[in-house]
């Protein structure tokens, strides 16, 4: 049992479970009831993506300072309360089921879907490496 991150709209693994949108807005173009058989996501869950002003800073960043900004803002986010909740259950729910999460961004080491990996493994989760 463990969780993937991915790049939402790639195909799916073997074995991946339900997949969650962690996106601010949904796929453009895209009717709702396609979501899950484009392969973008079964269940949207926006409090896990940056914050509309922390996306525009994370797809503006060209060099590593920006990067690193952007990084350190959206870890700020991440330690809300509410949102601090959710990724303690995702990192519990790894331990008995197959899921993954992701974004659309294409290199995930400029993505918060770098980030989320480090925050899921700070707490315990258990990851599928790379996918």
């Amino acid at each position: 049992m463990a969780i993937r991150i991915v790049r939402l709209g790639s195909p799916r693994a073997t074995r991946e479970g339900l997949r969650v949108g962690t996106v601010r807005r949904p796929p453009r173009g895209v009717p709702k009831a396609d979501f899950a058989t484009r392969d973008f996501y079964d269940v949207w869950l926006p409090t896990l993506a940056p914050s509309e002003a922390l996306v525009k800073l994370g797809l503006g960043a060209k060099d590593d300072k920006s990067w690193k900004t952007f990084v350190r803002k959206y870890r700020a986010e991440m330690t809300r309360p509410d949102v601090s909740k959710v990724w303690d259950l995702l990192a519990a729910l790894s331990h008995s089921t197959d899921f993954s999460i992701g974004c659309y961004c294409e290199n995930e080491r400029r993505c918060h879907r770098s980030i989320m990996r480090e925050l899921l493994a700070d707490r315990g989760a258990a990851l599928v490496r790379y996918s």
